[in-house]
C-alpha cells in the first residue's frame, strides 16, 4: 500500500508544500516573500503574515500538481522547529486543522533533520543515488553550521557545532558590509567567480576539535574594511570581486577543513553537504575536489532541495510514518527545537 505525506514548511519567510508518496517527490511548490529584501533581513511580522496569506493557494496548488485526491493523503508532516515563532505558527495551525478536518497522523518535524534528510528524497526518472549508513554530513545554513553523524534515517548525532554565528550569517553579514542586498551569499558566490580567492587574508578562528565559529572572521573583515576605506572611500567598489573571493575562501576552507577532520575521525567515507549554503558553488567545488583527493563517496544534493522546502519535511516524515511516530492535535511549534 502506498503512503502519501502532504508537507508544510514555514519555519523562515519561504511557504512551502510538497506531496511526497513513497519516498518520490509529486509536488514541491516554494512561495517567496521578497518583501524581506528592502529591509536587510526577514522581519517576523511581515514574514508571519505572508504565510497566512500564501499557505491555502499553495497547498491547493500543491496537491493538484501532485494529480491526487485529497482523500488519498495517509498524513501531515510539518516543521515544529526550530524558527521563526509565528511563521511556525501558522504552519503549524494549518497542518493540526487539515489533519483534524481527514482525521489522519500528524507528524511533527525537526527542520535541521530535514535539512539532512533531503539526501533521501527520491525523483521519478532520474538516478538516484542515496548514502549508506553511517553518513557524514556538513550541516551550513544561515543560522546553522553542524557536522553530524546520521546512523540511520532517523537517529542523528551532532559532533561539530558552531559556538556563536553560522557561516550562513558570515555571508550575509560581511555582505552587509560591503552594501550588498539581502541574502549576500548568492552575490558574493558569483562575484567571487570573478576574483580572486589569494588576494587578501582574513583571521581564521582557531576552535578545537570539530566545532566552528566565524564572529571573528567577521570582526576581521569589518576592521580590514574600515583601514582601507579610510585609504580610499571606493575601495570596495573597486575590488569587490577579490573580496568576495577571499572571503568564500577562507569560509568554505574552514568549513572542509573541519569536515575532512570529521571524516578522519570518524573513519567515515560517506559524506555530504546540507542546507541554504551547500548551494554555494565555491563550496560544491571544494568538496568535490576532497572527495576525489580522499576517495568519499560525495553527496550533495540538488539545488532546489538545498534551500528551505517541504520535500525535505515530507521525506522526513514519510520515514516518521513507517515507524508510527506521530504527534497529538496539542503539539506547539518551538523556535529553538
Amino acid at each position: 500500500m502506498s503512503v502519501t505525506i502532504l508537507a508544510i514548511e514555514s519555519s523562515c519567510d519561504d511557504t512551502s508544500v510538497a506531496v511526497i508518496r513513497d519516498g518520490y517527490v509529486l509536488s514541491n511548490l516554494i512561495a517567496n516573500q521578497d518583501i524581506h529584501m528592502s529591509y536587510g533581513g526577514v522581519v517576523p511580522e511581515l514574514a508571519s503574515r505572508a504565510h497566512q496569506a500564501n499557505i491555502v493557494p499553495v497547498t491547493h496548488q500543491a496537491i493538484k500538481n501532485a494529480g491526487i485526491k485529497v482523500e488519498e493523503i495517509n498524513a501531515v508532516a510539518f516543521t515544529r522547529g526550530p524558527g521563526l515563532l509565528g511563521s511556525l505558527l501558522v504552519g503549524t495551525s494549518f497542518a493540526k486543522g487539515f489533519a483534524l478536518a481527514l482525521d489522519i497522523p500528524l507528524i511533527e518535524v525537526n527542520h535541521l533533520q530535514a535539512h539532512v534528510m533531503a539526501h533521501f528524497i527520491l525523483d521519478k526518472d532520474k538516478e538516484n543515488r542515496i548514502p549508506s549508513f553511517p553518513f557524514l554530513c556538513l550541516l551550513v545554513s544561515g543560522g546553522h553550521t553542524r557536522i553530524i553523524v546520521m546512523k540511520s534515517h532517523l537517529e542523528m548525532e551532532v559532533i561539530g557545532n558552531t559556538i556563536d554565528d553560522a557561516a550562513g550569517e558570515a555571508f550575509d553579514k560581511c555582505g552587509k558590509v560591503m552594501g550588498f542586498p539581502y541574502p549576500a551569499g548568492p552575490l558574493i558566490d558569483k562575484l567571487a567567480k570573478e576574483g580572486n580567492k589569494n588576494a587578501y587574508t582574513f583571521a581564521r578562528p582557531s576552535v578545537k576539535g570539530l566545532d566552528f565559529s566565524f564572529s571573528g572572521l567577521k570582526t576581521s573583515f569589518l576592521y580590514f574594511l574600515r583601514d582601507r576605506i579610510k585609504e580610499d572611500p571606493d575601495f570596495i567598489e573597486k575590488h569587490k570581486a577579490d573580496l568576495c573571493a577571499s572571503l568564500q575562501h577562507v569560509i568554505v576552507s574552514i568549513l572542509i577543513g573541519k569536515l575532512t577532520k570529521a571524516s578522519l575521525q570518524t573513519g567515515i567515507s560517506e559524506i555530504g553537504i546540507a542546507g541554504g549554503v551547500s548551494a554555494n558553488s565555491g563550496l560544491r567545488n571544494g568538496m568535490k575536489d576532497e572527495a576525489e583527493k580522499r576517495n568519499w563517496n560525495l553527496f550533495i544534493p540538488e539545488f532546489k532541495y538545498t534551500t528551505d522546502n517541504a520535500a525535505m519535511i515530507g521525506i522526513t516524515g514519510y520515514y516518521k510514518y513507517l515507524r508510527g511516530e506521530f504527534s497529538g492535535q496539542d503539539v506547539t511549534p518551538l523556535a529553538r527545537l
